[in-house]
């Protein structure tokens, strides 16, 4: 897990160390040791992990880095915020890593159960289409969809009926490109993913996470996450 830390390019050490964070998170999840209960504690958390993490990229004088949250952007779809932004800065110039999280809990923060299965799905998808904004624009280097859930059927779903499945994100499968126009919960969806994304889900305690990170096309897929366990 530490192998970044060897990567001669600071931009790559950078991008280890989210991967890095995201493991321990994970794993401090699963454990019990960090709560998360809907997304903004998952961010926040996160966020705590790797801010502790990121000190280890740095091996020169000349390299900096920080975080900020909920950064506002403007892309050609409008303005938004980037739930995670890492930039980081060396003699070679400058690198940003925009992250997005989603969160899916049964229970949801108010105590009751949680419903919008479709929702979230569709949720996962538009969060690539955003990053993948993001790059374009120039406003970042990479861009890295971090998900957590703890509804197995997401994941292991021994049916894959109704709409939702048009934004498939059980484990295995792999998302070529291409648009995804399917209404979700009477609204209007425009999703076009340049990018190839394959998801891999990794299960700590009761909880499954993947990250995930676009593939240009022509290029051998990358396994961001181990697999099911």
């Amino acid at each position: 897990m530490d192998e970044f830390i060897k990567e001669e390019a600071f931009e790559l050490r950078l991008r280890g160390a989210v991967s890095f964070a995201w493991q321990v998170f994970a794993r401090k999840v699963g454990g019990g040791l960090i709560p998360v209960n809907k997304e903004a504690s998952m961010q926040l958390q996160f966020a705590y992990v790797l801010k502790q993490v990121i000190p280890l990229t740095l091996h020169n004088p000349d390299e900096a880095a920080d975080i900020e949250l909920e950064t506002g952007v403007r892309t050609k779809s409008g303005p938004n915020n980037i739930d995670i932004l890492v930039k980081g800065n060396s003699k070679k110039g400058k690198t940003a890593i925009a992250i997005e999280m989603k969160c899916y809990r049964t229970i949801a923060a108010s105590g009751g159960t949680r419903g919008a299965h479709d929702i979230f799905m569709k949720d996962v998808y538009e969060d690539l289409h955003i990053l993948e904004e993001y790059v374009a624009s120039g406003i970042a280097n990479y861009g890295i969809a971090l998900v957590m859930n703890d509804l197995e059927r997401f994941v292991r779903p021994t049916v894959k009926r109704g709409k939702c499945w048009a934004y498939d994100i059980s484990h295995g499968n792999i998302f070529p490109g291409g648009k995804i126009t399917v209404p979700v919960g009477g609204k209007i969806v425009n999703v076009n993913l340049l990018n190839t994304y394959e998801f891999n889900w990794s299960k700590f305690g009761d909880f499954w996470f993947a990250a995930l990170e676009g593939v240009q096309h022509n290029h051998s897929l990358h396994r961001t996450a181990s697999g099911v366990r």
